[in-house]
């Protein structure tokens, strides 16, 4: 058997999301403690610092462990502990495209078409997790971060649990921060992150407004999250009025 077809027949033993789970799993074990705790402080370097006590936590460690998955190749880091199967999915997995996507058509059903509003690409999504498909399903207006795998042999294009869902209320001023991303040059992993910091920051603060976290202003690293208030300067009473 030629290495091709010993390849192609690990990957139909094995779907893709079980192979991302093994991983997510086997990165969870302690000797792999230090590899992960240094990937996760890049991840939230860029993409802004969460805690198991912050209400998004559960969406934010979902979002790193797809991306040590992908793009920090954790893969390769547990690798002597995967089947054959689960390797096959290496490097389809660090290939993924990520996008910033919206949902069209009716919804997820059997498959979902998500047209990246980024790069213009539009995919025909066919496996997800269960998870993933009821948030598509109720995502009407919403984009989302996500990355979608694609395999020739077993034809397969899947939503990477992990996705992360801006609020509804900021579609609207998405678009001109990816207008001055354009602008300035900015890559896919530079815009989306910085899209991260500005979604972290509309839900750390309930009351701040999405016009205000969602800016091009914020799309440097060394931006404020936040434009900062302009301190208000004191009004002395007047002497003669009463106090």
């Amino acid at each position: 058997m030629a290495i091709g077809e010993a390849v192609n027949v690990a990957i139909r033993g094995c779907g893709v999301l079980e192979a991302v789970a093994r991983i997510v799993q086997l990165g969870g074990k302690p000797q792999h403690a230090p590899a992960v705790a240094t990937l996760r402080a890049a991840f939230q370097a860029r993409t802004g610092a969460f805690a198991p006590d912050d209400p998004w936590y559960e969406e934010r460690i979902r979002a790193f462990w797809c991306d040590a998955v992908t793009g920090g190749r954790l893969g390769r880091r547990v690798e002597a502990e995967l089947t054959a199967g689960e390797r096959a999915w290496q490097m389809p997995l660090e290939r993924t495209h990520r996008g910033l996507f919206r949902l069209g058509g009716e919804g997820a059903g059997a498959g979902a078409l998500l047209i990246d509003v980024w790069s213009g690409v539009a995919l025909e999504v066919g496996v997800m997790d269960d998870a993933s498909r009821a948030e598509l399903d109720a995502s009407s207006g919403q984009l989302l971060d996500g990355r979608v795998l694609g395999a020739d042999d077993p034809f397969t294009v899947a939503l990477l649990p992990g996705a992360v869902f801006h609020p509804r209320d900021a579609t609207p001023h998405i678009a001109p921060v990816l207008a001055a991303a354009r602008s300035q040059g900015l890559s896919t992993t530079d815009t989306l992150d910085a899209l991260l910091r500005m979604h972290r920051a509309r839900s750390s603060l309930s009351r701040v407004k999405p016009a205000y976290a969602y800016r091009a202003e914020a799309l440097s690293p060394q931006a404020p999250v936040l434009p900062h208030a302009v301190p208000r300067r004191p009004v002395r009473s007047d002497p003669r009025e009463p106090t």
